[in-house]
C-alpha cells in the first residue's frame, strides 16, 4: 500500500565503549528535503548517512539527529591553554597596576578562567566509527519506515472508502440521466400544448428538441472518465514499494475536472446536488493524498 510522508524512528547502538543515537522524523514536502545534524567527530560520514537514507525515503521534509558519546575515560584528557592563561595574567597585572589594586591571584584561580583548562577527547580513527554509526542509522530508519507504512495503511483504507462513495455518486448520476431527459421531453410537450392549445403538435419536432437537449446535457463521457480515474487511483494506492503521491495528486485533479464539467452541464437540482457532493468528496481525497509519499 501507499506510504505516508509523516513518520518517526529512533535507535541506539553501543559499541566498544561508544554510544550512537539516531532520531528521524518527517513531515510533508513536495520533494525530499533531508536535513542531518551530527557532532563534529561524525562530519566525515554525512555523505554516507545521506546515501543510506535515500535508499529508503523518496519524499518529505526529513530531520535527522545523530548523537555520539565516547564512554571510555582513557580517551579524555585535560588540555592546558598556556597562551590564553598568559593573556589573562598580563591583563590582570595591568588592572592591578592601573588602579593600585592588590594582585591576589593563585594558579588554582587562574585555571578557573574560561578555556584555560578544558576536557577534550582524543582523536579517534574514523573508520572504527562508521560501521556502528550506519547500523544505528539503519535501525532508526527501519522504525521510521515502518511508522510511515502504518500511517500509509490508515490513509489508504480511508481513501478507498471515499472512492466507494465517489463510485456511488457516479452511479446515481448515470441512473438519473434518462429521468432528466424524460422530464425535459414531458415538460416541453406540456408547454407546446399550452401554446398551441387545440392545434396538432408536431411529434417529430418535439423529438428533435429533446435530442438536442440530450446532446447538450449528456455526461456519458465524463462518467466514463470519472470511473476510469477512480479505478486508476485504486490501483495506485494498492501498489507496493513505489512513490505514488505525485501521480495520485494528478489523478485527483482529473477527477475534479470531470466533476466540474458534469456540474456545468446539468440544470437538474438533484444531479447538481450529487455533482457538488462529488466535488466535496474529491477535495477531501486531494487533502489526504498530500500526506502520501
Amino acid at each position: 500500500m501507499a506510504t505516508s510522508m509523516t513518520g518517526y524512528g529512533r535507535a541506539e547502538v553501543s559499541d566498544a565503549g561508544r554510544k550512537f543515537t539516531a532520531e528521524i522524523k518527517s513531515v510533508n514536502n513536495r520533494y525530499l528535503d533531508l536535513n542531518i545534524r551530527l557532532p563534529k567527530q561524525l562530519n566525515p560520514f554525512e555523505a554516507k548517512i545521506r546515501e543510506e537514507l535515500k535508499k529508503r525515503i523518496l519524499r518529505g521534509k526529513v530531520d535527522v539527529y545523530i548523537g555520539y558519546e565516547n564512554l571510555d575515560e582513557s580517551a579524555a584528557r585535560v588540555y592546558y591553554n598556556r597562551a590564553l592563561a598568559g593573556e589573562y595574567l598580563e591583563s590582570i597585572r595591568a588592572i592591578s597596576k592601573d588602579y593600585g589594586l592588590p594582585l591576589n591571584l593563585s594558579a588554582e584561580r587562574l585555571s578557573q578562567y574560561p578555556e584555560v583548562l578544558s576536557l577534550e577527547e582524543e582523536d579517534e580513527e574514523n573508520d572504527e566509527l562508521l560501521e556502528p554509526l550506519l547500523l544505528c542509522v539503519q535501525k532508526a530508519a527501519d522504525q521510521f519506515v515502518e511508522a510511515r507504512r502504518r500511517e500509509g495503511d490508515f490513509i489508504t483504507k480511508d481513501l478507498l472508502h471515499k472512492l466507494d462513495g465517489l463510485q456511488e455518486g457516479v452511479e446515481k448520476i448515470r441512473a438519473n440521466a434518462p429521468v432528466i431527459l424524460e422530464k425535459y421531453r414531458t415538460g416541453l410537450y406540456t408547454r407546446m400544448q399550452e401554446i398551441l392549445q387545440d392545434t396538432q403538435i408536431d411529434e417529430t419536432r418535439i423529438l428533435q428538441e429533446a435530442a438536442l437537449y440530450a446532446d447538450k446535457v449528456c455526461v456519458d463521457e465524463e462518467i466514463v472518465r470519472l470511473e476510469s480515474h477512480i479505478q486508476a487511483v485504486r490501483e495506485e494506492l494498492l501498489k507496493t514499494s513505489e512513490s505514488v503521491g505525485r501521480k495520485l495528486d494528478f489523478l485527483a485533479q482529473e477527477l475534479n475536472r470531470e466533476a466540474n464539467t458534469i456540474l456545468s452541464k446539468t440544470d437538474d437540482a438533484e444531479s447538481a446536488d450529487i455533482a457538488i457532493g462529488l466535488k466535496t468528496e474529491i477535495e477531501k481525497i486531494r487533502e489526504q493524498i498530500q500526506n502520501l509519499e
